[in-house]
C-alpha cells in the first residue's frame, strides 16, 4: 500500500458551528427541564408564597424553551416533514407563553416593589417601636426610682430628716457631685443654704431671693439648667483646671402656712418655694436627660407633699401638747371647784345645821312667849324678836336655796295645790306690815285663773313673798297692787328674754304675776343689776341697809326653773315700780307631772293635845329643853332623852311620837333599833325626825331607816301644833326641803 502524505480535510466552518449549536442545544435544553423542577420543590416547600400560579406559568414557559431546543437537535441533519411541524408549533406554544409571561410580570413588578416598600416602611416602624421601648424602660426606671425615692422620704414626718434623706438618695441615684436645699428666711427677703450632700454643717450662706436666676426658676414648675457659676450653683469650690458638671434648679412649694405656728419654720401668708440645686460631677462630658430631669421634678413634687404632712403633724403636735396643757389645767381648776365647792357645802351644811338650833331655841321660846300674858310694850318686843328671828331664818334659807341653784342640786318639789289660797295666805302675811306702814295692798284675781294647780308651791310661795316683801321694804306710803291672770299667748314673748321660749298646750298654762308699788322706783340702767347675788343699785343701799340682796337673784333662779321669766319696770326714781314674772304651772289630771290629790289644809286653830306621850331624843341640852317646852305647851306628855341606849330603855308602846334630832352621832341607827325592837308597826311610836340639814340626802336616809317623818327647825308653836296634827291624821309628814 502506497503511503500518502495527504492531510485530512479540515471540519468545514458551517459544520463546527452547527456542532457547537447541537451541544449548546443539548445543554440548554438540560438546563430548561432542570429548572422546573427546582421551581416545583420551591413552591411546594413555600406555603407563603403569593404568587404560585405566576410560578406555574413560568415554569411552563422554560419547559417550552426546553422542548424547543430540544426539538432543534433533529433539525441538524435531513428530517422529516413532521419534524418541522413539531419544531413549529413549540416554537408558537414558547412564543405564546412568553409573551404572556412578559405581561404578567408587568403587573407583577409593581407589586413587588410595594412589598419591598412595605417592608422598609416596617423597618422603619420597628427602630421607632425600639426607641419607644427604650423610653419605656427608661420611664419605668425613672418610675422605679421614684417609687424607691418616695418610700424613703415618706417613711418619716420629720421635716429635717425628709430634707436630708432627699438630698442622699438624689446623689445616689443620678450620681451627683453635690445636692443642695435653700430655704427660705423669715423675713423672705434671702435664700439660706440649709442642707447639703457633701457638706455636714452648711455654713448658711444666704443670696438675696430676688436675683434673676431665682426667680427664673421659681417662675416654674419644670427643672431648668443654670449656670454653674449662679450664686446658688457655687456650693463649693473648683480646684485646679477642671470643668464644673452642669447644674440643674428646681423650685420646691412650701404648704401655705397662714394658720399655723409652727417653731422654727417660716410664717408665710402668701405661697413660697425652697430651691433645690443638683450638680453633676465635674470635668464630665455628661448631660441631663430628660428623664433624669423629670424625676427630680416629681422628687420635688413629692417632698413638697411630706413636707406639708411633717407641717401639719407638727402643728397638730404642738396643738395636742398645748391641748394637753390646757386640759391638766382645766383638770386642775376642775379638781379646785370641786374641792371649793365641797368645802362651801359642808360649811354650809355646819352652818345650817349649827345656825338652826339655836334659831329653833329663840323662835320656839318668843312662840310660846307670846301665848303668854304681856303687857303692850312685851308683845312689841317679842314680836320684834319674832320678826327678827324669822327674818335671819329668811336670809339662812336664802343663802341655802342660792347654793342649791348655783350646783343644780336642787329640784322642783311638784305637787298639787290651791294657788287662790296661796295668793290669799301671802296677803295675810303681808297684811300686818302693811298696816304698820300704813301701805293699802290689793289682791286682784282673774276669774279664768285656775284653782287647783300642780307645781312647787313652796318655791312658788317664796318668790311671790320675796317680790311683795321688796314692795313692802321700799314703799312709805301709797299702795301695792298684786295681780294675778293667766298669760295669754300673744304677751307670752318678751325681747328683753330672747331664751325664754314659752310652749302653749292644754297640759299647762302659764301664770303672769304683776306687783305694782308707788316707792322709791329704780334707775333703768340700774335694773340689771338687781338680780345679781350680793347687789343692789346705789340709791336702795343707801336709803336701806337691812336687805342681803339675796332675795330678787334666789327668785330669778326660782322662775328660770318653774320655765318663766323675770323683769322689773320701772319710769326713774320716785315713781315706783313693776316686778313682773311669768311661771309655767300644770294643769291636774291633765299632765303626768303630779298624781297626788289636792288636799286643803287644816285649820288648827288652838288645838291641843292633852295626855299624849311623847319621847325627845336630842343630844343638845337646849334644843331638848325648848322641844319639850313647845310640847307641853300643846299639852303633851314630855320625856326627854340624851342618848340612842337610854331611849331605847325609855321608850314603849304607849309612846305615840318620838321626836329625834337625826344630826346626832348614829343618829339614823337609833331608827334602826327601834324597828328591831318593836317588830309590829301598830305597836312602835311615829318616828319624827327634827333636823337642821336642809339637803336631799338627809331626807332620803331618813326614809330608808324606815321614819315617819322629817321636820326642818326652827319650830314655832304653831308649826308644831299643824306637825303634830297632820302626823296623827296622816301617819306620815315629810317637809318640802
Amino acid at each position: 500500500m502506497e503511503s500518502c502524505n495527504c492531510i485530512e480535510p479540515q471540519w468545514p466552518a458551517e459544520e463546527l458551528l452547527m456542532k457547537y449549536q447541537y451541544i449548546s442545544d443539548f445543554f440548554i435544553a438540560l438546563a430548561y427541564f432542570s429548572i422546573p423542577l427546582e421551581l416545583i420543590y420551591f413552591v411546594k416547600k413555600s406555603a407563603v408564597f403569593p404568587y404560585r400560579w405566576v410560578l406555574v406559568q413560568f415554569g411552563a414557559f422554560i419547559v417550552l424553551c426546553g422542548a424547543t431546543h430540544l426539538i432543534s437537535l433533529w433539525t441538524f441533519s435531513m428530517h422529516s416533514r413532521t419534524v418541522a411541524v413539531v419544531m413549529t408549533i413549540s416554537k408558537v406554544l414558547t412564543a405564546v407563553v412568553s409573551c404572556a409571561t412578559a405581561l404578567m410580570l408587568v403587573h407583577i413588578i409593581p407589586d413587588l416593589l410595594s412589598v419591598k416598600t412595605r417592608e422598609l416602611f416596617l423597618k422603619n416602624k420597628a427602630a421607632e417601636l425600639d426607641r419607644e421601648m427604650g423610653l419605656i424602660r427608661t420611664q419605668e426606671e425613672t418610675g422605679r426610682h421614684v417609687r424607691m425615692l418616695t418610700h424613703e422620704i415618706r417613711s418619716t414626718l420629720d421635716r429635717h430628716t425628709i430634707l436630708k434623706t432627699t438630698l442622699v438618695e438624689l446623689g445616689r441615684t443620678l450620681v451627683l457631685e453635690e445636692c443642695a436645699l435653700w430655704m427660705p428666711t423669715r423675713t423672705g427677703l434671702e435664700l439660706q443654704l440649709s442642707y447639703t450632700l457633701r457638706q455636714q454643717n452648711p455654713v448658711g450662706y444666704t443670696v438675696p431671693i430676688q436675683l434673676p436666676v431665682i426667680n427664673q426658676v421659681f417662675s416654674s414648675n419644670r427643672a431648668m439648667k443654670i449656670s454653674p457659676n449662679s450664686p446658688v450653683a457655687r456650693i463649693r469650690p473648683f480646684a485646679g483646671k477642671y470643668m464644673p458638671g452642669e447644674v440643674v434648679a428646681v423650685r420646691v412649694p412650701l404648704l401655705h402656712l397662714s394658720n399655723f405656728q409652727i417653731n422654727d419654720w417660716p410664717e408665710l401668708s402668701t405661697r413660697r418655694y425652697a430651691l433645690m440645686v443638683l450638680m453633676l460631677p465635674s470635668d464630665s462630658a455628661r448631660q441631663w436627660h430628660v428623664h433624669e430631669l423629670e424625676l427630680v421634678e416629681v422628687v420635688a413634687d413629692q417632698v413638697a407633699v411630706a413636707l406639708s404632712h411633717a407641717a401639719i403633724l407638727e402643728e397638730s403636735m404642738r396643738a395636742r401638747d398645748l391641748l394637753m396643757d390646757q386640759n391638766v389645767a382645766l383638770d386642775h381648776a376642775r379638781r379646785e371647784a370641786e374641792t371649793a365647792i365641797r368645802a362651801r357645802n359642808d360649811f354650809l351644811a355646819v352652818m345650817n345645821h349649827e345656825m338652826r338650833t339655836p334659831m329653833h331655841a329663840i323662835i320656839a321660846l318668843s312662840s310660846l312667849l307670846q301665848e303668854t300674858e304681856l303687857t303692850p310694850e312685851q308683845r312689841l318686843m317679842v314680836e320684834t324678836i319674832l320678826k327678827s328671828s324669822n327674818l335671819l331664818a329668811t336670809l339662812i334659807n336664802d343663802v341655802l336655796d342660792l347654793s342649791r341653784l348655783e350646783d343644780g342640786s336642787l329640784q322642783l318639789d311638784l305637787g298639787t295645790f290651791n294657788l287662790h289660797a296661796l295668793f290669799r295666805e301671802v296677803l295675810n302675811l303681808i297684811k300686818p306690815i302693811a298696816s304698820v306702814k300704813k301701805l293699802h295692798v290689793t289682791l286682784n284675781l282673774a276669774p279664768d285663773l285656775p284653782e287647783c294647780v300642780v307645781g312647787d308651791e313652796k318655791r312658788l310661795m317664796q318668790t311671790i313673798l320675796n317680790v311683795v316683801g321688796n314692795a313692802l321694804k321700799f314703799s312709805k306710803e301709797g299702795s301695792i297692787s298684786i295681780t294675778a291672770f293667766v298669760a295669754k299667748s300673744e304677751s307670752l314673748r318678751d325681747s328683753r328674754a330672747p331664751d325664754f321660749f314659752p310652749v302653749p298646750s292644754d297640759d299647762h298654762f302659764y301664770l303672769r304675776v304683776q306687783v305694782k308699788d308707788a316707792g322709791q322706783g329704780v334707775n333703768p340702767q340700774e335694773i340689771p343689776k338687781l338680780f345679781t347675788k350680793f347687789a343692789q343699785t346705789q340709791t336702795l343701799a343707801t336709803r336701806n341697809s337691812s336687805g342681803s340682796g339675796l332675795g330678787l337673784a334666789i327668785c330669778k333662779r326660782f322662775v328660770n326653773l318653774m320655765e318663766g321669766h323675770i323683769w322689773i319696770e320701772s319710769e326713774g326714781l320716785g315713781k315706783g315700780c313693776t316686778v313682773i314674772f311669768i311661771v309655767k304651772l300644770c294643769i291636774p289630771g291633765r299632765s303626768n307631772e303630779s298624781k297626788s290629790p289636792f288636799l286643803p289644809k287644816a285649820n288648827h286653830g288652838q288645838a291641843g293635845f292633852p295626855g299624849l306621850k311623847v319621847l325627845v331624843l336630842d343630844y343638845n341640852g337646849v334644843s331638848r329643853m325648848v322641844t319639850k317646852g313647845l310640847l307641853v305647851h300643846l299639852g303633851c306628855d314630855v320625856t326627854t332623852v340624851s342618848s340612842i341606849d337610854e331611849c331605847l330603855h325609855v321608850v314603849s308602846q304607849e309612846h305615840k311620837v318620838l321626836f329625834m334630832d337625826v344630826c346626832m352621832p348614829d343618829g339614823f341607827e337609833a331608827a334602826v333599833r327601834l324597828h328591831e325592837k318593836f317588830t309590829k308597826h301598830h305597836e312602835r311610836p311615829l318616828i319624827v325626825a327634827l333636823t337642821g340639814n336642809t339637803d336631799k340626802v338627809t331626807k332620803e336616809n331618813c326614809m330608808r331607816v324606815g321614819m315617819d317623818g322629817v321636820i326642818l327647825k326652827p319650830v314655832s308653836v304653831d308649826k308644831m301644833r299643824s306637825v303634830l296634827s297632820d302626823l296623827l291624821e296622816h301617819r306620815v309628814l315629810f317637809e318640802a326641803m
